[in-house]
């Protein structure tokens, strides 16, 4: 039986294509719930069978990964001491077989510090070519674009593909800004939100290709609501910025869960509604838009 969803950006709390950062407590950086384990299991499970895919790395970012490492476990046991137990150089999870060793050795410790949470890490560094550019990342579940097509990228590369965020428009100079500003000791988020013809997480699949797979059969039953929450942290030391990304991935159907079911239904039609063309491809959901309206619309 679905759940009601964790965060509903679509409800108009959040416009779409917009930067929408929000201040972010530190207490709150990292988010970890009763899925944990099912999450750490689907990276395991996603590592093995496209490791190449899912980890890259500059070789010269191992310190500032290291940094990460450090700090993510000092949260961690700080926030959820009943979830997490460093003991020396490993930390032990309640509820899984074995301890994640921190004393890496030849693993990157990038990728230590993705096996201890649900959210995606990735590295950005500034250089004087390219700019803030993706250097290193885990990167388990991909929300239609790839790490191979990214890695080593500028930031104008990386958001070429998205309606009104490539080089030269307003958003592109403004998140530059952002990264340059940002500072330690101000952490920020935003919330992102797509649509997907099915419930996994490992989705590389480019949004546009997404309509295509979706059946004449109930909508409802096949259309799942993929929330993002990302947050930008600036680290002390090397200077890089680390950018997680969480993924909630709720069903359709899952909205009746909500107490203001037909408040949230509305708005999102509302912002569907609003999405110009080029939007919709981007988000794969023009040849299911109208569908999609009805569909909401009788919840």
């Amino acid at each position: 039986m679905a759940t009601m969803p964790a965060y509903t950006p679509y409800d108009g709390s959040a416009q779409p294509f917009t930067i929408g950062l929000h201040q972010l407590d530190l207490k709150d950086w990292i988010e970890i719930d009763e899925n944990l384990l099912a999450y750490l299991d689907e990276k395991k499970r996603l590592f093995g069978l496209h490791a190449d895919r899912i980890f890259v790395e500059e070789k010269d970012t191992r310190e500032a990964q290291a940094e990460v490492l450090g700090l993510l476990c000092a949260h961690l046991v700080e926030h959820y001491p009943d979830i997490y137990a460093r003991s020396g150089n490993s930390i032990a999870i309640t509820g899984w077989p074995e301890p994640v060793e921190l004393n890496f050795g030849q693993t990157a410790p990038l990728l230590r510090a993705a096996q201890l949470v649900q959210e995606d890490l990735i590295l950005m560094r500034k250089d004087g070519k390219r700019g803030w550019h993706l250097a290193a990342a885990s990167l388990s579940f991909p929300s239609s674009w790839t790490l191979l097509e990214k890695f080593g990228r500028s930031m104008d590369d990386i958001h070429a593909p998205v309606p009104d965020f490539n080089a030269g428009t307003r958003n592109a100079g403004l998140i530059t800004r952002m990264f340059d500003n940002l500072r330690p000791d101000r952490s920020v988020y935003r919330m992102n939100w797509s649509l997907q013809p099915d419930g996994e997480f490992y989705h590389p699949l480019a949004s546009h290709h997404k309509g295509a797979l979706y059946s004449d059969d109930d909508l409802a039953s096949q259309c799942y609501m993929r929330v993002e929450r990302q947050t930008l942290r600036k680290l002390p030391v090397s200077g890089d910025i680390l950018f997680t990304i969480r993924i909630y991935l709720d069903p359709v159907n899952a909205l009746k869960k909500h107490p203001d079911c037909r408040a949230v239904a509305k708005a999102f039609c509302r912002q569907l509604e609003a999405l110009s063309p080029a939007q919709l491809n981007y988000k794969g959901i023009m040849t299911i838009r109208e569908r999609l309206i009805d569909t909401l619309g009788s919840l």
